[in-house]
């Protein structure tokens, strides 16, 4: 946080606009329907929201709130057999929103809970995604040396 002085002198606390964008993230995370792990991204540009997204099953499709969660049934650990889930992941979510409503998201900033997967790495050098900031970690290193390869700048603020 940084502080700044009002007209009284008394000091006023705002986020950073990085801090900011990962608490709206935050918020975007509570619509998951996930049962493992809640996530939320948002896609900025210029300071303003284009996209918002979390995990969570396609429209129209039954959540896993509803029906279980097949990957824990069956034991799978985080980061593995993405094939088995009905989620969509809130990256993909979002540049899905962006693409219905066509918006570009070339050189837009990624606010996201979690660190992405590989697959959302893919995805995110593709949509000309510049720089991720990111609130926790995930288990992928492959996903990371993907971003940094392509030059993407990644900024963890951990919460």
């Amino acid at each position: 946080m940084t502080g700044k002085l009002d007209k009284k002198n008394i000091i006023l606390e705002r986020p950073s606009w990085d801090e900011y964008f990962l608490n709206i993230s935050e918020l975007v995370a509570t619509r998951s329907t996930c049962l493992r792990r809640k996530v939320g991204a948002v896609v900025v540009k210029n300071k303003q929201v284009l996209a918002t997204g979390y995990n969570g099953a396609p429209t129209g499709i039954i959540h896993c709130s509803e029906v279980g969660c097949m990957r824990e049934e069956l034991g799978v650990p985080s980061g593995e057999r993405h094939e088995l889930c009905r989620a969509l992941h809130a990256e993909q979510n979002a540049f899905l929103q962006a693409a219905r409503h066509g918006v570009s998201l070339s050189d837009a900033v990624l606010y996201i809970t979690t660190q992405p997967c590989s697959i959302c790495a893919k995805m995110i050098i593709n949509v000309g995604i510049k720089r991720i900031v990111i609130a926790g970690d995930y288990p992928d290193e492959f996903a990371l040396n993907f971003l940094k390869e392509a030059g993407i700048e990644i900024k963890v603020i951990k919460k």
